[in-house]
């Protein structure tokens, strides 16, 4: 039952912290696949906090759009919504901290693919001067999710076989069979360094240099690029491209980027070498 009381109430951190431990349970749950309501858990936790559904399932969105910022999946049916309440980034940060294994469910294992095609078009660039709160800044850097995917060298294999059979499988529908038993997993015959993980080719015959990118986030998580990639893009253009797989542990999509790179993405330096 609603609290009256609480109408138009900031949320406290007892409450928040319900709705974000209710929240990954849901989480968890649907990225298994196993069956649950929506409804049954925002009436359970209304009851607790006495909150009004409409409340509860705006917060829901907010812990969405704080994991899209993440690079985590999120709940469907829960799409992310921003104005956010400052605390929610500290109930998940408590959450995550105390929970180390909820990246867990930041599944290596392709979700069940819908009818939809998996290629879809890249994310439209966001023209926006406005920066993100300074305590979602924290939280992101606290929980990287560009260095959680690269050190995930499970999930980016798995992203890098996911690409390797599509390819095998296009390549046979267009009725080239012989270039479909030649595509090559190059990352895992050669090792890491050649710039690209998968060799495949266009109906042509045409070389196509593939570098996979895997996320569980959404498309526009961000992710690594080497100097190697960087300049076998700048120096094979017309054969090397980027996969970016995102969506992977839910309903995998890809997108590609082709150079030159500046045009799609912006290139911001990470790291750097030093030497002596």
């Amino acid at each position: 039952m609603t609290d009256d009381t609480k109408r138009g109430t900031p949320w406290q951190d007892g409450e928040l912290d319900a709705i974000v431990a209710d929240y990954f349970a849901m989480l968890h749950l649907e990225l298994a696949g196993e069956a649950f309501t929506k409804s049954k858990h925002s009436s359970l936790l209304m009851s607790r906090i006495g909150r009004s559904h409409r409340s509860v399932e705006f917060k829901h969105q907010n812990i969405s759009a704080v994991l899209d910022e993440l690079g985590m999946p999120w709940i469907k049916g829960y799409r992310p919504k921003l104005n956010y309440q400052n605390a929610i980034f500290d109930a998940i940060e408590r959450y995550l901290t105390k929970n180390p294994r909820a990246f867990l469910n930041d599944s290596p294992h392709p979700g069940t693919s819908s009818p939809q095609p998996v290629f879809v078009a890249p994310p439209v660039p966001i023209r926006t001067n406005e920066p993100l709160p300074a305590r979602l800044r924290r939280l992101v850097r606290k929980f990287d999710p560009v260095e959680r995917d690269h050190r995930n060298r499970v999930l980016g294999k798995a992203g890098e076989e996911f690409v390797l059979h599509l390819e095998r499988q296009r390549l046979t529908e267009l009725d080239r069979s012989d270039l479909a038993r030649k595509v090559r997993w190059v990352a895992a015959e050669d090792g890491d360094g050649a710039g690209y993980d998968v060799l495949s080719f266009e109906p042509n015959g045409r070389e196509s240099l593939i570098e996979v990118k895997t996320t569980n986030g959404s498309s526009r998580t961000p992710f690594y690029l080497t100097r190697n990639e960087r300049e076998l893009a700048e120096e094979r253009p017309t054969d090397w491209q980027i996969y970016r797989v995102h969506l992977f542990a839910q309903d995998p999509k890809i997108f590609t980027i082709t150079p030159p790179l500046e045009d799609a993405v912006i290139l911001n330096p990470e790291t750097w070498r030093a030497s002596f």
